[in-house]
């Protein structure tokens, strides 16, 4: 099988204290650390062992909270960007940690999905990271949530960057009606698939790969289709990838976030990202 796992572990803190963020400024005690350590560990310890099985995986961890400011996640990408059978392993990161151990990615594999949050970091400081991963030939999305008192800050950023750069703005959703017609053709202008997201999709009773060949694999194990759907299908080391895959249907009634909807075929996204979708690294033609 040939499958994507998104992977969160116990890990819930973060160095930043963004509005928009419930989990901003979270500090996880050391036992909860140590907790999310093991679960990682083990998570890549199965990875390993699915080249046996025929399997080829592609990874994303998204945890709640910043994971490179610790280092088992360094090694987990590392170990991860090596192995035959794995396709691609990428990270959601604010890129606030510092990327020496890159130097160790394979570059062919690895890739980061790197979020901007005005106001936590110097703008200059941002750029020069993410420079580092372009000197380093690893390939990398960079975005930002598009609140409106951050859009001089989001078009300094577009200048800020290389052209072939592909920079996307998340759509503030927490307020109806939020954006005016301007609102959304400036940031149209910064990112050309910006109102692919400002939509939430109908999903109820839709297709969608999740579930099928696409999991969300929680801590110790347990796997739910969808990071939104609350049900537990499974649990990883137990029922294995052939015990979980089933075509399902959503059961959410819409769809509001990049990470779910582009596994609904309907959408074929896969036309607009191609093999860097789960990174969000837009085609070089349609970036901005």
């Amino acid at each position: 099988m040939k499958a994507t796992l998104y992977f969160r572990g116990s890990l819930t803190s973060c160095n930043y204290d963004c509005p928009y963020c419930p989990f901003s400024k979270n500090k996880d005690n050391a036992l909860t650390l140590a907790k999310d350590r093991r679960q990682v560990e083990e998570f890549v310890e199965w990875a390993g062992n699915q080249r046996g099985n025929g399997h080829r995986l592609s990874v994303f961890f998204n945890p709640y909270g910043e994971a490179l400011t610790h280092s088992w996640y360094h090694r987990a990408m590392i170990e991860l960007s090596y192995m035959e059978h794995v396709d691609k392993v990428a990270i959601q990161t604010n890129l606030s940690a510092k990327l020496d151990w890159t130097e160790s990615l394979n570059p062919q594999k690895a890739a980061f999905w790197a979020t901007y949050h005005p106001g936590q970091t110097a703008q200059i400081r941002f750029v020069q990271q993410s420079g580092q991963l372009r000197k380093r030939g690893i390939p990398h999305s960079i975005g930002t949530v598009g609140v409106k008192s951050a859009f001089a800050e989001i078009s300094s950023l577009r200048r800020a960057i290389p052209s072939d750069t592909y920079l996307w703005v998340n759509a503030f959703k927490d307020k109806p009606d939020y954006y005016s017609e301007t609102d959304i053709a400036f940031l149209t202008g910064i990112d050309p698939h910006f109102q692919l997201n400002a939509v939430d999709y109908e999903s109820a009773g839709r297709a969608c790969n999740a579930g099928y060949d696409v999991f969300y694999v929680q801590g110790a194990g347990l796997v739910k289709r969808c990071y939104k759907d609350r049900q537990v299908i499974g649990h990883l080391y137990r029922d294995g990838l052939e015990g979980l895959s089933e075509q399902r249907t959503c059961k959410m009634l819409c769809c509001d976030c990049y990470i779910g909807y582009i596994h609904m075929p309907e959408l074929k996204l896969d036309r607009l990202y191609g093999e860097s979708i789960l990174e969000r690294i837009g085609k070089p033609s349609l970036a901005k």
